[in-house]
C-alpha cells in the first residue's frame, strides 16, 4: 500500500513539474517574439491592425499563463 501511494504522489510531481515546464515555455516563446522586432513591415492597415492584434493577445494569454 505505501508503494502504490508513494508511486502516485511521485507520478502527481512529474505531472506538475511537466505542467509548469510547458507554462515556461510557452511564456519563454512568447516574450522571445516580444524581443524580436517582425521581419516584414505592415504595407498596409489591414496588415498593420492583424499584427497589433496577434501581439495584443499573444500578451494576454501570456499573462494568463503565468
Amino acid at each position: 500500500m505505501e508503494s502504490h501511494s508513494h508511486q502516485s504522489l511521485n507520478y502527481s510531481t512529474r505531472e506538475d513539474f511537466s505542467e509548469y515546464v510547458a507554462h515556461l515555455q510557452l511564456h519563454m516563446t512568447l516574450q522571445a517574439r516580444n524581443l524580436v522586432p517582425p521581419l516584414i513591415q505592415a504595407s498596409d492597415s489591414r496588415e498593420q491592425l492583424l499584427q497589433q492584434t496577434q501581439a495584443t493577445i499573444e500578451k494576454i494569454i501570456s499573462r494568463q499563463a503565468s
